[in-house]
């Protein structure tokens, strides 16, 4: 993955992927700002941008989970105001590209790559080029480009759609979410860009106990957090979008599909099956890009057939 160093695109990062034991490390988010109403307060060392849906426009791209939280947050509050461009399906060595017309323009600043979004960044932006992008149309500036903030801001700054991390639930949902990020979601990718037998041993390992802890949870609740639909369902959701598609095979976590866990692949195709979710999803773009050509992981490029999962099966919920 390529880097900016003071507004300059390089292809290649001087900051490895990987520590020297093979294991895969996710390199932090650095642009942090916040959008909330004067009342509300946000976190130390953040800039405050009001509360106007119709303000702001993201940068996706179908493939990347971090990305589909921001979908599934604008999706599931009702903010269609918020406006998207999405990335090609497959990087190149500019990262994220865009085509000049057609559904992976751009409309909003007709850039051809995301490298060319960051360069508008004022003071210069040093670091990973990543999705989603929370860009603020009237100041034309990056408000962030962190994927859990983007979700809970979008969440506590729009009274519309249903809360997701209602206050009495908070402690629950940031508990999820500390169990989910480093065991599952971004456990598949520890596992998938392992450089060693004991890297990847250890990233699998932690992706299927923390399956197991969340099948138990859901054989005795309806959601992670009690009978409401909130943020930590929200955030692993992703995951669970991509998992026998994806991860099961280009990233080696078969141990167990997603359908050998039933309370789980219910719970997943019930939140697919929520008003809005089955259009923050595409399978097909999944596998054209977890099976994209890679020297280490698919040097052919082949994309596989299957599998056929029926995400529209009723998933006897109630």
């Amino acid at each position: 993955m390529g880097v900016m160093i003071s507004d300059e695109y390089h292809i290649d990062d001087p900051a490895p992927d990987t520590t020297l034991d093979g294991t895969f490390k996710r390199a932090r988010s650095s642009l942090r700002d916040w959008i909330a109403p004067g009342t509300q307060s946000i976190p130390a060392g953040a800039r405050r941008f009001s509360a106007q849906a119709d303000r702001y426009h993201l940068y996706v791209a179908w493939n990347c989970p971090w990305a589909h939280r921001a979908l599934l947050v604008r999706a599931l509050k009702g903010l269609n105001q918020i406006t998207l461009s999405y990335a090609r399906p497959r990087r190149t060595e500019m990262g994220w590209v865009f085509d000049p017309d057609g559904p992976f323009a751009d409309p909003l600043l007709g850039v051809a790559n995301l490298p060319q979004v960051y360069a508008r960044q004022d003071p210069p932006y040093t670091g990973r080029l990543t999705v989603p992008v929370l860009w603020d149309k009237i100041e034309g500036r990056i408000v962030s480009n962190e994927s859990a903030d983007i979700v809970r801001m979008l969440d506590q700054a729009f009274d519309i759609g249903p809360s997701l991390a209602p206050v009495d639930l908070l402690d629950q949902i940031d508990a999820w979410n500390a169990v989910i990020y480093p065991g599952l979601n971004n456990g598949v990718y520890r596992a998938g860009f392992a450089r060693t037998q004991a890297a990847y041993d250890a990233g699998v390992a932690d992706v299927f106990s923390t399956l197991g802890k969340i099948e138990a949870q859901l054989a005795q609740t309806r959601y992670l957090a009690g009978d409401r639909f909130t943020e930590a369902d929200l955030r692993l959701f992703p995951t669970l979008a991509r998992f026998d598609v994806a991860y099961h095979t280009a990233f080696k976590c078969n141990l167990r599909r997603l359908i050998d866990y039933p309370h789980l692949w219910a719970y997943a195709r019930e939140i697919y099956q929520m008003p809005g979710v089955a259009e923050t999803v595409d399978f097909q773009i999944y596998k054209q890009g977890y099976f994209s050509p890679s020297e280490l992981r698919n040097p052919l490029g082949i994309i596989p057939a299957g599998p056929i999962v029926d995400w529209d099966a009723p998933h006897g919920r109630t």
